[in-house]
């Protein structure tokens, strides 16, 4: 039997307007209940109940008392459950959402800490039954059970009202000094496709365990591809970055028109590679000194090199980087397009595999598929929707609600306090702003977060104290959002106001107090970066990690040379150059791919053999497959 039977009859359902006037003619002609019940139409054993009921009860309670069956397993009356939904929604909200077997946990806790009447075998089980929660969702259409989606804590954390407001600062300093203009707003960024992709939904038969779908291989080769769109829609073609030593047009072919790329050995963007790109940019974009076009971006260490600023600063280009973790809220192209790009690709990827049986989909394949999906993603309505979404174009600082902002609530804490005491130094201005998540008793900030340094505190807030301000020992009062009322969470339940409140009795999640950080790397945040003081900063970081590389690099060489002084070692003789028997074919020897000589390539690297054409190629330009394959063998 389903457990949500539907009933087919009118059995246990009332009127109660019948037993109120058979109740009253009982009181004041005095007839009998049976004359009274066969009169009206109602059963006599029930009317009798209600006449008990009635008789038990005063005048001003006689307005509740019903009839009928009572609602199944309706632990907590109407107003409570309302509080239950509130919790459940808040906890949500701030991305520590409840599942279903704690729900039921939860709801058993309640009963415990307010004393309600539950069903014996919520006792036996410590959990509250099936039933209860399924009544409980259709007595609440407005919860609903859904599939999480997967969210870092730096990103839940970082997005916050103090990093977001720092980043419209700043776009709305360079808006109002350069005054740019839609088709002059430009958001970079990168994305990467595979030679094995995720399969689309298929229709298969009913009733089976498992169903396939047949892809390029177990694990795909990465390409990497940056993305430029305008906020007036307009998408510049794409950067491939190949998984390559060396780059050759080749690779390029039936790509997007307009595109170009580079190579390295990890397929993933480097400095020299995004310098590349700005060339490739500034080529689409026309942008000049007195043209300037911004350009706004992530925090990846790619984007901010030295050389890839001086090149920006040289060309016109403003450089403008959201705060760290923030992409997937303040990103045009994570927020509106890269979605259907990557949905796209795998469906093309799926044709590919249906039109190509018993083939494997090799790099060189994915820039026609990337040119096929491109379309049907990068459309003007997508590209505008993404600005639009952001706040960026048309400029609006408030875009995001506090909805938005819920996530970063359970690290919303005070942050750690200076132990100054008389007499000591206290610390320079410039340890004072490098030094991250640092409060001074009596300056108090409430909606520092912890990517932002304060640059409020000078000596002389620090020379104004007197006694030193240690963190409380107390653990912090937490508020019910829903009902008002303050409670300590370590307070036993009997203690605590008799309001119906879920949070009493499973406080929301609070981070621990901060504690002073510890220096090392130095913490990213919104910045324009093409801005002198800005560029010269990161000049000097750049100047000091040579610095320590070279010095790394010398003591190395020092200590191998000492090692190997006055022990007579040998050393080890290096194996001979593999040659041909003729000079003649040894420099006729290309490979397929980079087409470079066998004479020219490094020692020790490994050439592989086309099991087809029997040429030669790296094993570094190939997929390192035993059985390789040519790509012009795999197009016949």
């Amino acid at each position: 039997m389903p457990r949500n039977r539907k009933k087919t009859t009118n059995r246990g359902e009332c009127d109660l307007n019948l037993y109120k006037k058979a109740y009253d003619e009982v009181q004041t002609k005095g007839i009998p209940l049976r004359q009274a019940a066969e009169k009206y139409g109602v059963k006599l054993t029930s009317l009798f109940r209600y006449k008990k009921k009635r008789d038990s009860c005063n005048e001003d309670a006689a307005v509740s008392v019903s009839m009928g069956y009572s609602p199944h397993n309706k632990v907590f009356s109407e107003s409570q459950e309302k509080e239950l939904t509130k919790y459940l929604t808040r906890c949500a909200d701030i991305y520590f959402g409840l599942s279903k077997r704690e729900v039921r946990k939860l709801a058993y806790e309640l009963t415990k800490s307010y004393n309600l009447k539950k069903p014996q075998s919520w006792d036996e089980n410590e959990l509250a039954g099936e039933d209860w929660f399924r009544a409980f969702m259709s007595r609440n259409p407005e919860l609903s059970v859904r599939a999480a989606q997967a969210t870092s804590l730096s990103r839940a954390t970082s997005f916050n009202r103090t990093n977001v407001e720092a980043f419209f600062d700043n776009l709305e300093k360079v808006m109002d000094r350069h005054k740019f203009e839609p088709q002059d707003i430009y958001n970079v960024d990168e994305t990467g496709i595979t030679t094995v992709q995720k399969p689309d939904r298929i229709v298969a038969r009913r009733g089976i365990k498992q169903v396939g779908s047949v892809t390029s291989g177990e694990r795909g080769t990465l390409v990497t591809l940056a993305f430029a769109v305008s906020a007036l829609g307009n998408v510049i073609p794409p950067f491939f970055v190949f998984p390559r030593v060396r780059y050759h047009d080749h690779f390029l072919r039936d790509g997007p028109v307009g595109s170009t790329g580079t190579a390295n050995p990890s397929g993933w963007m480097q400095d020299e590679g995004f310098l590349q790109f700005l060339n490739h940019f500034k080529k689409y974009a026309n942008c000049s000194k007195s043209h300037p076009i911004l350009l706004v971006l992530d925090n990846h260490s790619s984007h901010i090199h030295i050389n890839c600023l001086d090149y920006c600063k040289d060309n016109g280009i403003v450089l403008l980087s959201f705060p760290p973790h923030c992409s997937h809220k303040l990103q045009p192209l994570d927020r509106s397009c890269f979605g259907p790009f990557k949905k796209a690709i795998n469906s093309f990827c799926d044709a590919w595999m249906r039109n190509n049986p018993a083939k494997t989909m090799s790099i060189y394949d994915l820039p026609s598929i990337a040119a096929t999906a491109m379309p049907l993603a990068f459309t003007s309505n997508n590209i505008q929707a993404g600005f639009r979404a952001t706040g960026i174009c048309p400029f609006n600082r408030n875009i995001f609600t506090d909805l938005d902002y819920a996530p970063s609530f359970v690290t919303d804490r005070p942050n750690p306090v200076i132990d100054v005491t008389p007499g000591q130094n206290s610390p320079s201005t410039e340890e004072q702003t490098n030094s991250a998540n640092i409060q001074v008793a009596g300056v108090p900030d409430q909606n520092q977060t912890l990517n932002e340094t304060p640059t409020n505190i000078t000596d002389s807030h620090v020379a104004a104290l007197d006694v030193v301000t240690v963190p409380p020992t107390t653990p912090p009062m937490h508020i019910n959002q829903a009902c008002g009322t303050t409670f300590d969470p370590n307070q036993p339940s009997t203690s605590r106001s008799n309001i119906f409140s879920p949070e009493s009795t499973r406080p929301f999640p609070i981070a621990p107090p901060r504690v002073m950080p510890a220096r090392g790397r130095k913490k990213r945040k919104s910045t324009i970066y093409t801005d002198t003081p800005e560029k010269e900063e990161i000049r000097k970081e750049s100047e000091e990690k040579n610095r320590k590389r070279q010095a790394k690099k010398v003591k190395k060489n020092i200590t191998k040379t000492n090692k190997g002084k006055g022990k007579g070692k040998k050393t080890k003789q290096q194996a001979p150059k593999m040659t041909t028997s003729s000079e003649d074919e040894t420099e006729d020897c290309f490979c397929l791919v980079c087409m470079e000589s066998y004479i020219s390539s490094r020692p020790g690297e490994d050439w592989l053999q086309c099991s087809g054409c029997k040429l030669w190629a790296h094993e570094a330009c190939t997929t390192g497959d035993l059985q390789y394959l040519c790509h012009n063998c795999e197009s016949d």
